[in-house]
């Protein structure tokens, strides 16, 4: 019986410690308040352990209870061992005689100033004071005494209150001040003002929120780093499923977006599975002199079949392996197997013909051709390896279906302009998403992968923003990157707010600019 109580940290799910990664992936049963808990860390915890929501509930009971049974860990918002609730709980614990340990988790008190770009401390200013007004009793002369550095928790509804007693108490007036809600998080928002200005300027910021106040907030200037990436805030619709879509995801996060993963497709096997029994016992007998790889999906369906039959990457012994493009590529030498062919630059079924070599009888054994592909796959690959001399035995791996409508408020995000850019990553997302979910509104940034896939989305009445430089996933993140660093630099230089697409729409809140 151990209780670990583990501090989340002030928001951004990575900041989350190595140590208390490591104690999610031990834990039988996990206690967390799930409305403070970004679902990103719960993936830490393995699939059998039980996660119990203590958000309306005695979080000291459950742990109690929980302990009994084997190893929890309880997650506390913040840093575990500066707030009360931990300190109360560990309490319980040890009263029950029951074994606990603490993992400290990233404070706010440093980190959120950290991703607001103020350091707390710099040459001139050496001491900071950490003031909670939550609960009243402060002692502001001791408080405001000096040039410390003042962070201020617990602020929320009383910042004017806040600003007038450190004023009275002798801070100048003049004295510069931040105010940043939801740190460390893509929602954060930071204003920089003085501290008679504070109340006014923060007025409707959400909360949490940290006040910062001394010379140091002057830093920000040159300091901001989070707030002023590329797509901070943005939240991008992928239309693809959350496997597909994890490396593209990862991606935009590192840009400062929030990516919303949307299937709209559904990868099944085939109906009948004999065509690729045949086909794989054929790869093996010498059937064929190539196999042709079109997409990852095509690299995982040959997977199975192999793991079916006991096969390994040593199977494809002898033969040439060509791949579409770089992901499929990757997925194959993920597999142990590397292409033989890949176009450099076209990655498509033509820019896979454009370089395919014709067949030649003296130096071609065998002339027949493997693609196992998806049932509605185009033909152009196919009559274009015909013509250079091939035989092809197209054979369906697997099929791709119209995935379910996604929940109302993304359908209504989309078609209201909820969402500030849409990645397309084929024909078919395209022409999937406007059937399950609608159009996209008007002022939504429409992102392509290629050429083929902007005449499809303006042949639906998209206007289409972007174009990646290839037609590859990792350069389409690029691009609307680079779109969004673009906007953001006019923006300022035209002296205007900062505001996402989103915020383009009527109604919308504007975002100021700080």
């Amino acid at each position: 019986m151990t209780v670990t109580f583990v501090g989340l940290g002030p928001g951004d799910p990575g900041l989350l410690t190595l140590r208390g990664a490591e104690a999610l992936g031990r834990a039988d049963t996990v206690v967390v308040n799930r409305s403070s808990c970004p679902a990103e860390v719960l993936r830490h915890c393995r699939p059998e352990a039980e996660v119990v929501d203590a958000d309306e509930r005695d979080a000291v009971k459950l742990v109690l209870s929980a302990a009994r049974d084997g190893a929890v860990v309880r997650l506390i918002s913040g840093d575990s061992g500066l707030g009360g609730r931990a300190a109360r709980e560990a309490a319980a614990c040890a009263e029950e005689g029951i074994a606990f340990e603490v993992v400290p988790g990233v404070s706010a008190v440093t980190a959120v100033p950290q991703y607001a770009g103020i350091p707390l401390r710099d040459e001139r200013t050496r001491e900071v004071r950490v003031i909670d007004v939550a609960d009243g009793g402060v002692d502001w002369t001791a408080a405001a005494a000096g040039e410390a550095t003042l962070v201020v928790l617990g602020a929320e509804g009383q910042v004017s209150e806040v600003a007038k007693r450190l004023i009275a108490a002798g801070r100048k007036d003049s004295t510069p001040a931040a105010y940043t809600s939801l740190g460390s998080t893509t929602e954060q928002e930071t204003v920089v003002t003085t501290l008679n200005r504070l109340y006014a300027e923060s007025k409707g910021m959400d909360a949490p929120a940290l006040i910062v106040v001394g010379d140091v907030v002057n830093w920000r200037e040159k300091l901001s780093w989070f707030e002023t990436k590329a797509l901070f805030g943005w939240r991008v619709l992928v239309p693809r499923t959350k496997e597909q879509a994890a490396d593209l995801s990862e991606q935009l996060r590192a840009y400062g977006a929030v990516p919303q993963e949307v299937p709209t497709i559904s990868v099944e096997p085939p109906r009948t599975p004999q065509q690729m029994d045949r086909a794989i016992k054929g790869l093996v007998t010498g059937r064929y002199e190539w196999v042709v790889f079109t997409s990852v999906n095509a690299v995982k369906a040959v997977r199975e079949k192999f793991a079916e039959y006991g096969l390994d990457a040593r199977a494809f012994a002898g033969l040439k392996v060509a791949a579409v493009g770089d992901q499929t590529a990757a997925s194959l030498v993920e597999f142990g197997v590397q292409p033989d062919l890949m176009p450099p630059v076209n990655q498509s079924g033509e820019g896979l013909v454009e370089i395919w070599p014709p067949y030649d009888e003296d130096l071609d054994p065998i002339n027949r051709v493997l693609l196992p592909r998806a049932d509605i796959a185009t033909d152009r690959l196919i009559s274009g390896l015909t013509e250079l001399g091939w035989e092809c035995d197209d054979v369906t791996a697997y099929r791709t279906v119209r995935a379910a409508p996604p929940p109302q408020p993304i359908r209504e995000a989309i078609k209201g302009g909820g969402f500030d850019a849409v990645l397309f990553t084929s024909s078919s997302t395209v022409k999937n998403l406007i059937g399950i979910a609608g159009k996209p509104h008007n002022v939504t940034v429409i992102a392509v992968i290629g050429p083929q896939t902007a005449k499809t989305a303006e042949e639906y009445g998209l206007r289409v923003d972007v174009m990646a430089e290839k037609p590859a996933i990792s350069d389409l993140a690029v691009a609307l990157a680079e779109y969004g660093a673009k906007r953001r630099a006019a923006q300022i230089e035209a002296g205007e707010p900062l505001r996402k697409p989103s915020q383009m729409r009527r109604g919308a809140r504007k975002k100021r600019f700080t």
